[in-house]
């Protein structure tokens, strides 16, 4: 470079500076200053020998994410100085976190170290280590939620400036930018944003349909001002008479809302009717802000017909996102359909801006804070750092977007639950022990199942037992991210106990074999028994699936044509592909079908149209000839048979043999003595992998018949229990109906 152009550029670079101080969305202090100018000079220091992809100078990426963070996002001034360090510490070796910390103070490093450590993450790698990867994004939450949203800074500016990048790393980038990012602000309550990170995503995506729309909203912009001042004239006038301090913006529908409609309502862009929003912002002080909101929907409404099931009132119950406004449809002028939102300054403010502006209105009112509500929530769905990483992301995904409901505690607070969620959400949402003893629920005052689906304005009551623990069937039951990771962890101790004992009897029952329990047996077992790993083995040992007689086969089997066996079984692996394995794995563990609420075992034959396989999600038709035939749900002829034989539709689902319960029925008859019955329920409870359903017991001149119903996972278990049942004092006899 020249010395003109050297001097070009640091004049450039001086101006983007000023700018930041000026666009800055809070007021700074000198401190402030002092603070910004520091860490502008450092990371000016640090990136002195970077260039972009597009090759103008690095110092350009940090400046611009700062004021996205000072302007539109509205952070403060220790944020502002963590977004210009932002990359310092990954890029240049000559500075440290230490470094940042004794220059800048603690909170300012801990929020570059929570970036140093997301950046740092592989880049390129599959969907499952990408997901890891997201994870443990996810993680940093707990350390300053101003990572995150640093993090989706730094991400917008980055799409903004994508052109010169590779046409697969535009695609890669962009997709994770709609896979996790927009969701992300959407949750944070950053709407511009998200909106603007949605349509970047769609514009490297699917380049033909964004440049598609976009012509089209340019082509029809002039036409829809025009009706947008059409509906402004109409309102002013009674707008005005009120006395009210207004302003009415039209407002276009983003291009990836405009696509998403077009996609689900498969309709062209002209079809596409509310392709944009009348927005109606007041000025008002807080005591009043409700009140005149109303006021302004009743003007509104009194020269346009209302949609009566298109009122959404998120002032009087705000978002969880902390977002507050009246969205109403509308006939507007021309029989077409118009979005109203109606919001104060404040609630545009909180809108737009997000965490920053709620925490600005929040001081001197101590109203409950949903955001960090929704952190909090989020820490404890993160907890559980096992399991897999894509179900993990995949499911917090739909906890981003879903929709709100509403419900009530019995005491009358207020409790917001995603769409769908059933009483067993609502209980973990109230706190993990109320939900890991949950017995049953109420809703509205009439008992409901656990897998009922709440709805907004329902009063929920939760029934506790010290007795009751998930069970596998509650999987079934929970929504919520919440919920399902604390009842994973809860089935996954229990198998952890069940095993460890399940180890010790093989070991003795091997030992009598005349076989040591070593790495090689279990290898061998586990193969022998078509498992996945150890794990299972030990399991199925410690409930009784796998018994003494089988062990016994396993043991008659152990010769050359065992090994011969492995190795063929080794060579078919190598030589299948990654995708075959794991339709492998999934048949290995999900080997029985069963049909109905009741989950019976019937006989069927599997359909040859779409040839489901263990694992597929399915469900059973009633066929005139041929019984019942299986089909899976994405089948082609799933929605003509759905539509038109709907009465021959039967649920089914692939299940896990061993963790399948069976209901059985023990008699009891003998002399009555005091205590007896407590003895027998002691027993019974004790037994962890029994649940009773009920008991009975009639006594007569001394003698006593008793009945009791119980679950078990297996025929084993059964005889366990009846024996140790033989063995009170006072029992006669145990049988089995």
């Amino acid at each position: 470079m020249t010395d003109v152009e050297i001097e070009k550029e640091n004049a450039a670079i001086a101006k983007e500076y000023k700018e930041l101080l000026k666009i800055s969305y809070r007021m700074l202090t000198n401190e402030d200053k002092k603070l910004i100018r520091k860490a502008f000079d450092v990371a000016v220091d640090a990136h002195k020998d970077q260039r972009r992809k597009s090759g103008e100078a690095y110092i350009f990426h940090p400046i611009a994410v700062a004021k996205i963070v000072a302007s539109e996002i509205g952070l403060d001034a220790t944020s502002i100085a963590a977004a210009l360090l932002h990359d310092v510490v990954e890029d240049n070796p000559n500075y440290t976190i230490d470094d940042i910390e004794q220059l800048f103070g603690e909170t300012v490093a801990k929020i570059v170290d929570g970036l140093t450590k997301i950046s740092s993450l592989k880049k390129d790698m599959n969907v499952s280590m990408q997901a890891e990867n997201f994870r443990k994004m996810l993680l940093t939450l707990n350390d300053d939620v101003r990572v995150i949203i640093i993090k989706i800074a730094d991400r917008l500016h980055n799409m903004q400036t994508m052109e010169s990048m590779r046409p697969d790393k535009q695609v890669k980038i962009a997709s994770e930018t709609l896979y996790i990012y927009a969701p992300l602000a959407h949750r944070i309550g950053l709407y511009n944003i998200k909106t603007e990170l949605e349509d970047l995503g769609l514009k490297y995506t699917e380049p033909d349909v964004y440049n598609d729309i976009l012509l089209k909203i340019k082509e029809s912009k002039e036409q829809q001002d025009a009706y947008i001042k059409e509906i402004s004239d109409i309102l002013k006038s009674s707008l005005d008479k009120e006395g009210l301090n207004y302003d009415i913006k039209g407002r276009p529908k983003s291009i990836f809302s405009i696509r998403r409609k077009m996609v689900k309502q498969g309709v062209s862009f002209d079809e596409v009717y509310d392709k944009f929003a009348v927005r109606i912002i007041y000025k008002s002080d807080l005591e009043n802000e409700k009140f005149l909101a109303w006021k302004i929907y009743s003007i509104v409404t009194d020269h346009f017909r209302p949609n009566p099931i298109r009122l959404r009132d998120w002032i009087s119950s705000p978002k969880s996102t902390g977002y507050e406004a009246l969205h109403i449809t509308v006939m507007g002028p021309k029989g077409r359909w118009v979005e109203v939102q109606i919001r104060s300054e404040r609630m545009n403010e909180i809108a737009e801006k997000g965490y920053a502006a709620h925490y600005k209105y929040k001081e001197g009112n101590e109203k409950d804070d949903s955001l960090d509500t929704w952190i909090s929530r989020l820490q404890e769905a993160l907890e559980n750092p096992d399991g897999n990483a894509v179900d993990f992301v995949e499911q917090f995904k739909l906890n981003l977007y879903s929709k709100e409901i509403f419900v009530f505690t019995p005491t009358g607070e207020l409790k917001s639950l995603p769409k769908g969620a059933t009483p067993l959400d609502f209980a973990f949402s109230i706190h993990t022990e109320v939900g890991m003893k949950t017995r049953g629920a109420k809703v509205n005052g009439k008992l409901v199942p656990l897998s009922h689906e709440l709805q907004s304005g329902d009063q929920v009551e939760i029934m506790t037992s010290e007795n009751a623990k998930p069970n596998t069937n509650w999987l079934d039951y929970a929504t919520t991210a919440r919920a399902r990771s604390k009842i994973k962890s809860s089935l996954k101790a229990e198998t952890k106990v069940v095993a460890e004992d399940g180890k010790e009897i093989l070991r003795r029952k091997l030992k009598q074999l005349k076989i040591t329990l070593n790495e090689k047996s279990v290898n061998e077992l586990v193969n022998y028994f078509n498992l996945k790993t150890s794990l299972d083995l030990f399991y199925r040992v410690g409930i009784g699936t796998i018994d003494s007689k089988m062990l016994k086969e396993f043991a008659a089997s152990r010769s050359n044509a065992l090994v011969s066996f492995i190795k063929n079984k080794i060579n078919r692996k190598q030589s299948v592909s990654k995708e075959d394995l794991e339709k492998d794995e999934i048949t290995a563990k999900y080997d029985m079908l069963v049909f109905g609420k009741e989950e019976e075992k019937l006989n069927y034959k599997l359909s040859n149209c779409c040839n489901p396989i263990p694992g597929d999600p399915v469900f059973g038709f009633l066929t005139i000839n041929e019984g019942i035939k299986v089909h899976k749900k994405n089948c082609p002829n799933a929605l003509s048979l759905q539509s038109n034989y709907a009465y021959r539709i039967m649920s089914a689902k692939w299940i896990d043999s061993s963790q399948q319960e069976f209901t059985a029925i023990i008699k009891l008859n003998g002399i009555d003595n005091l205590g007896l019955v407590n003895e027998i329920t002691k027993i019974i409870s004790s037994n962890m992998h029994v649940n009773m359903k009920s008991i009975s017991f009639d006594s007569e001149g001394g003698v006593f018949n008793g009945k009791i119903n119980v679950v078990v996972k297996n025929n084993n278990l059964v005889k366990k229990l009846m024996d140790r049942l033989k063995k009170i004092n006072g029992i006669e006899k145990v049988s089995r109906v």
